[in-house]
């Protein structure tokens, strides 16, 4: 084990990586050599009967001033390509509404923040390899706000080897030397702002509030109201979660841990066979976490450097093959951590309980046509919100596989859902544009 290891730092620091990224991968390593810590059983969790309630929070808590606003760092994940729709470029550059993408809505909301507040409240873009260049590209139109850059808005995502399966050594692929790397999930965001020496600058600067979540999540925005009750909790972390529905059964939820109380997180990945059923009963494991997280990080820079320069996060295995796109190359583990399990860490970590509006997600084509349509609005400061057609809850939409990929919506159209429960589409279908619907439609 100690010359895998040692394989993997020097492949590592010949790549330039922090001192903080390979210890949180070598972690990771160490947990796969135990591969039943790696589980997480049905008998050592009981479900979360409730939580505290976010309406109730943000009604009886005034907003947040100059004084915390100025404290705060926004930051969005902002490392994924959205290939499974067929993008090639940051999935935060896709068209939300003519002319208006993601990041575009970003920086509107950071600036209405600015305005309110009267000061320069931090926006941190964590990127991967793969978005960084198109995305500060885009920026440059935002130049004179200062976005444009990167040394002020970026936030660098790792990279990391991919393990033969049979060793663990790194993989070595002549001629293909990108093959061997692959990213290491959101769980990167504690070395990465510790590694780049982003951790130390905020601090410095006084910042101690984090609010992050996903580029894509146009629901997740800074509450002033919600910093004011974080800032007063003294919490050191405070994941928002939204009850699960039958859509959700797969995703992971939120448990507490028999040994000692300590809320979890817990991954398909991380239950066992046997139970699969329970973890996917909603009634029984009510709550999955929205990826929204608020952190202390003057708690993070603390507790890291009393858990040796780490967040201990649990590692998630995945089997592949080093290329993809050859079956017969060879069989390699990629290794990824998720940010929301540093729930588990941290003692008095807390969650709340969050309207669904709050974690609207774009994973499909559907979740796109969705937010093209009038059932969706965006205000002057970036702000998401159902038309009140929708009654609060917003419709549900599937398309069939000839519209996996974005370029084929142009030739759907994009129909009124403000009045639609939900809209099925089986087959190669046209809609006239805003092309009135009412309740539950199928066709194709």
């Amino acid at each position: 084990m100690e010359d895998v290891c040692s394989m993997i730092r020097e492949k590592m620091q010949a790549r330039g990586l922090s001192d903080a990224a390979i210890r949180a991968f070598l972690h990771g390593v160490g947990e796969l050599q135990q591969q039943s810590e790696m589980m997480v059983r049905e008998d050592e969790i009981s479900p979360v009967a409730s939580l505290p309630e976010w309406d109730k929070i943000v009604a009886k808590t005034p907003a947040a001033g100059t004084d915390l606003l100025s404290k705060t760092v926004m930051i969005k994940l902002n490392g994924g390509l959205g290939t499974s729709m067929g993008l090639q470029q940051a999935k935060s550059l896709l068209d939300i509404k003519p002319g208006v993408t993601f990041l575009d809505l970003i920086v509107r909301q950071v600036e209405a923040l600015r305005q309110h507040a009267a000061c320069d409240v931090q926006l941190l873009l964590m990127n991967s390899f793969s978005t960084s260049a198109d995305t500060m590209q885009y920026l440059q139109r935002y130049k004179d706000q200062g976005y444009g850059d990167a040394d002020r808005v970026q936030l660098m995502q790792n990279m990391v080897p991919k393990l033969l399966r049979d060793t663990l050594e790194p993989v070595r692929m002549p001629g293909h030397p990108e093959l061997e790397w692959c990213p290491p999930g959101h769980g990167d965001l504690y070395a990465a702002l510790a590694g780049s020496g982003w951790l130390d600058r905020l601090l410095e600067r006084g910042v101690i509030y984090a609010f992050v979540s996903n580029c894509d999540n146009l629901g997740a925005q800074v509450d002033t109201r919600f910093l004011n009750w974080f800032a007063q909790s003294d919490a050191p972390f405070v994941m928002e979660a939204t009850p699960r529905t039958e859509a959700d059964k797969k995703g992971g939820h939120l448990a507490l841990r028999k040994a000692d109380g300590q809320l979890m997180l817990r991954e398909v990945a991380q239950c066992p066979e046997a139970d699969v059923s329970a973890f996917q009963d909603i009634t029984r494991h009510r709550y999955f976490n929205t990826n929204n997280l608020w952190i202390r990080l003057d708690v993070l820079r603390d507790f890291m450097g009393a858990h040796g320069g780490m967040v201990p996060l649990p590692v998630i295995r995945n089997a592949k093959t080093a290329d993809p796109r050859d079956p017969n190359s060879p069989a390699v583990y990629q290794l990824e951590t998720a940010m929301g399990a540093a729930l588990q860490c941290f003692p008095g970590a807390r969650a709340v309980n969050v309207p669904r509006s709050r974690f609207f997600p774009v994973k499909t084509t559907g979740d796109l046509l969705l937010l093209r349509s009038d059932a969706v609005r965006i205000d002057a400061d970036g702000g998401m919100h159902l038309a009140p057609e929708c009654g609060g809850v917003a419709p549900i939409v599937q398309l069939s596989s000839d519209y996996k990929l974005v370029d084929s919506l142009q030739a759907l159209g994009v129909p009124s859902l403000k009045e639609v429960r939900r809209l099925t589409v089986r087959g190669p279908w046209s809609f006239a544009p805003d092309e009135p619907l009412k309740g539950d439609v199928e066709v194709g």
